[in-house]
């Protein structure tokens, strides 16, 4: 099942999954994303390859302080010189899937693909799944919106990433469609809208209690778990 992906995971989270400091749940998103991405894949194979080249360059001196924001600028520096050969890279090929919609890795943290996952009511038509992870640092779920309708107004106590695996949603002038990923913080107040044609299923991970503008969402959040 192709996607046209318009939405990309940033360069500075992909680099931190490519260096394995991202947590579980974190990394759940990111491999979920880049599974229905050859775009994505294709800059995690160049982030890798020119992280190794770095390597090797680097002159190691065990008494010297690292300088992490120089190391960090020294890679966009390399990538941005790459960004054409980016573009020619093959992107690895994923385990075919055949219908699926949900891909792996996270099929196996769901224990299947849609038709076989339970889901529990929100109200309003809204349903979700919490994922089990040892990740203690953030909160993996499915999330399921149903057509037309929106999600509460919220701002965020941390990081939020959603990642589209059905359907589609608008939020503002955007719209975020399968394998899309949003990445969201605290200085984003917003309402998705799931699109009018189909209910949109979304992964969405995060790592503090949404921030609910309705006092009556905000009443109920503790028992629903968001």
């Amino acid at each position: 099942m192709s996607a046209m992906i318009n939405h990309h995971v940033s360069d500075e989270l992909l680099l931190d999954y490519a260096a394995g400091t991202l947590g579980e749940g974190w990394s759940i998103a990111v491999a979920t994303h880049l599974a229905l991405s050859p775009e994505g894949r294709a800059r995690l194979a160049l982030m890798e390859n020119a992280g190794g080249q770095l390597l090797e360059d680097i002159d190691f001196d065990a008494s010297a302080e690292v300088d992490q924001n120089d190391s960090w600028q020294r890679m966009k520096a390399k990538l941005s010189t790459e960004s054409a050969q980016a573009q020619r890279i093959s992107a690895p090929a994923t385990r075919a899937a055949g219908s699926a919609t949900i891909p792996e890795p996270l099929r196996s943290y769901l224990g299947g693909d849609l038709d076989q996952l339970k889901w529990r009511a929100l109200g309003r038509g809204a349903y979700q799944i919490r994922i089990p992870t040892g990740d203690e640092e953030s909160e993996v779920r499915l999330l399921k919106i149903p057509a037309g309708k929106p999600v509460p107004e919220h701002s965020h106590g941390g990081r939020e990433l959603t990642v589209v695996l059905k359907g589609a949603f608008s939020d503002g002038e955007q719209v975020f469609r399968r394998g899309d990923i949003e990445e969201a913080d605290e200085s984003l107040t917003h309402q998705p809208i799931a699109t009018p044609d189909e209910d949109c299923i979304c992964l969405a991970v995060t790592d503090a209690p949404l921030k609910f503008k309705s006092f009556i969402v905000r009443l109920v959040q503790p028992a629903l778990g968001i």
